[in-house]
């Protein structure tokens, strides 16, 4: 139950970091583009970005399921390495059918400034490591699993 409760906190996560910080980053481009920043767009931006940051690091230092954090930085790895091989390619997964919501095709620009300026590899080897830690894969130990001695004397 616990790695699948990981499985859909990984899946969120990975929504959260392609749409959510590929969409800010798109956004905050844009306000810099127009002389806005300070303006309500580039706070907006600022604020989906420090939330996505805020997931990355409670996913990557809490004590969920490391499928929580396996899952993204493998979808990040897997992209990043594409992209590596043939940037064509890569940049084809990104979403761009004009009959998509104005939001996603942001969110998809946006992903493809994050994919080529390597972001995405430095945040899947960042989720990446604590999976490779043994204490994330082990069971939790709660105190009602100790059993007190029985030596006879009252306590």
């Amino acid at each position: 139950m616990r790695h699948f409760s990981g499985l859909l906190v990984g899946l969120l996560l990975t929504a959260a970091l392609l749409g959510g910080a590929g969409w800010a980053v798109q956004e905050g481009l844009s306000a810099a583009a127009a002389s806005a920043l300070g303006g309500p767009k580039s706070w907006t931006a600022l604020g989906v970005m420090a939330g996505v940051g805020l997931l990355l690091g409670l996913v990557a230092s809490g004590r969920v399921s490391p499928m929580a954090a396996f899952v993204p930085s493998i979808v990040l790895l897997a992209w990043t390495v594409v992209y590596a091989l043939d940037p064509a390619r890569a940049t084809d997964l990104v979403p761009r059918d004009p009959s998509l919501p104005a939001a996603l095709l942001q969110a998809g620009r946006g992903m493809g400034v994050l994919l080529a300026a390597g972001v995405y590899a430095l945040v899947g080897v960042a989720l990446f490591l604590p999976v490779l830690m043994p204490s994330r894969w082990a069971p939790r130990v709660r105190d009602e699993d100790y059993d007190e001695p029985d030596d006879g004397y009252y306590r």
